[in-house]
């Protein structure tokens, strides 16, 4: 057995560290041994961040370049299209290929701005921000991305929850992005909970080696009853440019992770076919000062 190494616990979510060493007497004669284990699931997930944003690094130059050179000609077809349009007003056929042009210019031109969001650095205008509010305009927001049918959104949080320290118009793009997914799963029918909660909770101790406070946080549930989110894609799916959609992007929940990153936060994924899905997003109500960083 090595001694050092880390235990990946796929099924907890779970890295955990051990250190083996030998116990010798006096003499230097090995008696016995001890092994010290360690937690190291967030300092896992503080790696991966750093890696996303070396990788972001190198890419955003690249992308910004590439979406300049493609929306300009994208724009010109749109245009130039919507211009055949009136030329040929009596020809049906010509009509529908024509909307279907312009239909695929819009398409492709909001990937390279969803693109061009998720490269770019994030600069966030913090401010003493009410989650009552952006949850609520995140709902109405969401209804503008995905059809919501017959779906019941039920909306659950103390009155007393604090102000947090964060952009609105960012936070509310996480919450319009997580409800629009739900919407699009459920396909019409179904029920959609928003829980939201606030405590203290205990910072990692792998941060530090003096006790650390607890810090007051905010946790917002987003879950549907649909069918859930299959097993082997849960491990991808905030992996830029991932996607189950004909029409997506693969951005969407790559920039919420993002944002939520960037304000010192988490979000957690939880789904199966009994259930449903949520999304569990923790934010810290001030700088939490290594919570997550």
């Amino acid at each position: 057995m090595p001694n050092r190494a880390e235990l990946r616990l796929k099924d907890l979510d779970r890295v955990i560290g051990y250190t083996l060493s030998q116990v010798k007497d006096d003499g230097g004669q090995p008696t016995g041994a001890v092994m010290f284990f360690k937690d190291l699931t967030q300092v896992e997930q503080l790696e991966e961040r750093e890696r996303l944003r070396d990788r972001l690094a190198s890419l955003g130059e690249m992308a910004a370049g590439i979406a300049h050179e493609l929306k300009n000609p994208l724009a010109g077809i749109e245009v130039m299209a919507g211009l055949l349009k009136r030329q040929v007003p009596d020809s049906v056929d010509a009509q529908s290929l024509l909307a279907d042009i312009m239909s695929e210019a819009k398409l492709a031109n909001a990937i390279l701005v969803e693109m061009l969001e998720f490269v770019r650095p994030i600069r966030l205008q913090v401010e003493h921000t009410a989650l009552a509010d952006v949850v609520h305009q995140a709902v109405t927001l969401a209804e503008t991305k995905a059809p919501r049918g017959n779906v019941s959104v039920a909306v659950e949080m103390p009155a007393d929850l604090p102000m947090i320290e964060g952009d609105h118009h960012q936070l509310c793009q996480v919450f319009t992005n997580l409800v629009a997914n739900a919407f699009e799963a459920l396909e019409g029918k179904g029920q959609i909970t928003i829980t939201v909660s606030s405590g203290a909770m205990e910072q990692d101790p792998a941060f530090g080696r003096e006790p650390q406070k607890p810090v007051l946080m905010v946790v917002v549930d987003v879950a549907d009853d649909g069918p859930g989110v299959p097993e082997e894609l849960t491990d991808r799916i905030f992996n830029p440019f991932f996607t189950t959609k004909p029409q997506g992007s693969g951005l969407g929940l790559a920039i919420v992770r993002k944002i939520v990153d960037a304000h010192d936060g988490r979000i957690d994924l939880s789904s199966s076919p009994a259930t449903g899905t949520r999304f569990r997003v923790t934010l810290p109500v001030s700088s939490p000062g290594g919570w997550f960083k």
